[in-house]
């Protein structure tokens, strides 16, 4: 039994391996621009072409970012779902998201008038607050309310009151500059070099590591507030661990690409399935394969579907990811009802 389980494990991550090589290699082969494999793989050498620009400048820094903050933003809705033990809670859902958005843009209308140029932690911090603000309102809200239903409600209401103050703002700024600010608030992973890349990086894999600390406390509390406590866990404390990691994780994703709907739901939910287990020490990394390989994918097809005209990525991952929480949502209702 449990070698049937260490081989399931071992083939889900192999699967997701080979899912993000392949979407590696269509990555960086489709575009306007078409290259083949073996012009791609002479250009990564170190070869000097006519498309050296378009791999190592574009499509490059884009597709790591696109990895990187689709496996963050993936861990983040993770431990959003351990902290509230409900499948549905995720950075988009709750609010958190479009709090950070919402400050970010207030912060980056202020500097574009002012002439100041923001740096990535700047930006960084910004988004990072504006999610702690949204997260603090739906921590207050659950205090007032037991049913889970009632808190995401909560959470979307937050999120729309978000958006429309960020839609307001971004109508009514003045400034030439405004309209790299509205494509940043559809969502999207273009625009992104390696100075961006070094630093989401960096925040990134630092926060995965100490996520990756927490495995253990993590499953303790799966199995109960109780159950952690008498195996020595400090609830409060690690509660605000869960709450600063997943809060950084998703404002990293909001600061460089802005707010990406459904993947901190859906892939975790897709990843316990393939691996039919929730354990932290196995989902925080396959969580984090899981969302580059889902948010390569709805790149590739933002990027080539309607080319040149490009789609806002959120609404790539909404059409693939809302499906998912539907039936996540009946499956669970199903299964309430029967018991």
């Amino acid at each position: 039994m449990k070698q049937t389980r260490c081989l399931r494990y071992l083939a889900g991550y192999i699967v997701l391996a080979a899912l993000l090589l392949l979407l590696f290699l269509l990555n960086l082969n489709a575009g306007s621009v078409h290259l083949s494999a073996g012009q791609v793989l002479h250009i990564l050498s170190g070869e000097q072409t006519d498309h050296t620009a378009i791999i190592w400048e574009i499509r490059l820094p884009r597709m790591l970012a696109a990895a990187i903050l689709g496996g963050a933003l993936s861990v983040s809705g993770f431990l959003l779902q351990t902290f509230f033990a409900n499948p549905i809670a995720g950075p988009f859902v709750l609010g958190i998201s479009s709090g950070a958005k919402l400050v970010v843009a207030l912060v980056m209308i202020f500097a574009l008038g002012q002439g100041i140029v923001l740096n990535s932690a700047a930006l960084i911090v910004a988004a990072f607050v504006g999610s702690m603000i949204s997260m603090g309102f739906i921590l207050l809200i659950s205090n007032q309310v037991k049913k889970m239903s009632l808190l995401v409600i909560s959470g979307v209401m937050i999120g729309y009151i978000c958006s429309a103050v960020t839609d307001f703002v971004v109508t009514f700024a003045d400034d030439s500059n405004i309209v790299n600010l509205h494509n940043w608030s559809m969502g999207s992973f273009s625009g992104m070099n390696w100075s961006n890349l070094r630093t989401m990086t960096v925040v990134v894999f630092i926060s995965l590591l100490l996520t990756f600390l927490l495995s253990k406390p993590m499953g303790a509390y799966q199995l109960g507030e109780m159950y952690a406590q008498n195996i020595g866990v400090n609830i409060r404390r690690f509660r605000i661990e869960l709450i600063l990691l997943s809060s950084i994780l998703s404002a990293c994703v909001t600061a460089f690409a802005g707010p990406i709907s459904f993947v901190g739901i859906a892939v975790p939910h897709l990843v316990k399935s393939l691996f039919r287990t929730a354990k932290p020490i196995l989902i925080i990394p396959a969580s984090f394969l899981g969302g580059a390989v889902f948010c390569l994918f709805c790149d590739l097809l933002a990027r080539t579907t309607f080319a040149p005209t490009e789609l806002s990525i959120s609404s790539v991952t909404a059409v693939f990811g809302a499906p998912i929480v539907i039936w996540m949502m009946l499956h669970r209702g199903g299964k309430t009802q029967k018991g």
